[in-house]
């Protein structure tokens, strides 16, 4: 069985073109041509018209950050009108004590709370703020060691998960001061089955009868 051998030629097309007449742009895929002097422009000017058309209109007095902290500083906060304060603020109107628990998330020892055994008549409020976050009507005595409420005012009480995502940590939603924690399903015979543990000195009794704001 033979073998043919061609012989062509190192050009061989059935059209015939001319290199020098045909621009090299016209091999080269769109995305690498580069643009003309007047596509550079019509460029530019559509990308500083669409630049202008975004641009946000945000002042740096109504811009606040969606996690509740201001761009400033990481300062605690709840919603419009809450308390903020500084770290150096807190310590200058907390006692030690006061400023261990509410701002450090500290905990007094079981039975030595001032409201532990307290019932009278009343509201309680934030230690910190003076933001009301129990009516006395929803105290009772759990025998834990801290002041029990079965629940708190509308709005008033925030809660997170610890780290340890063991417990659910609750704060006062005003300034953010930590209160305790609270727990669910203990069977104490209370219309939400909740016991919110708080720190006695986290809390300031006001009275039913005072005449205090």
């Amino acid at each position: 069985m033979g073998v043919r051998i061609l012989n062509l030629s190192p050009i061989s097309c059935s059209r015939s073109f001319s290199l020098k007449s045909t621009p090299l742009s016209s091999f080269l895929p769109i995305s690498l041509v580069p643009p003309s002097a007047a596509s550079k422009k019509i460029l530019s000017d559509k990308s500083s018209s669409s630049t202008r058309s975004v641009q946000p209109n945000i002042s740096s007095s109504s811009f606040r950050c969606s996690r509740g902290f201001r761009a400033s500083s990481v300062v605690a906060m709840a919603s419009t009108g809450s308390v903020q304060k500084s770290e150096e603020e807190w310590r200058a109107i907390l006692s030690p004590e006061q400023f261990r628990i509410l701002r450090q998330k500290g905990t007094e020892y079981p039975g030595t709370g001032e409201y532990d055994k307290h019932f009278e008549e009343g509201v309680y409020k934030c230690g910190g703020c003076g933001t009301p976050l129990y009516r006395s009507t929803t105290k009772f005595n759990s025998g834990c060691g801290w002041p029990a409420f079965y629940e708190g005012l509308p709005g008033a009480i925030n809660r997170n998960t610890d780290a340890d995502g063991r417990r659910i940590e609750i704060t006062c939603a005003a300034c953010g001061g930590h209160l305790g924690h609270v727990f669910k399903g203990e069977g104490f015979p209370t219309p939400t089955d909740e016991r919110h543990c708080v720190n006695s000195i986290s809390l300031k009794f006001v009275p039913s009868n005072s005449d205090a704001p």
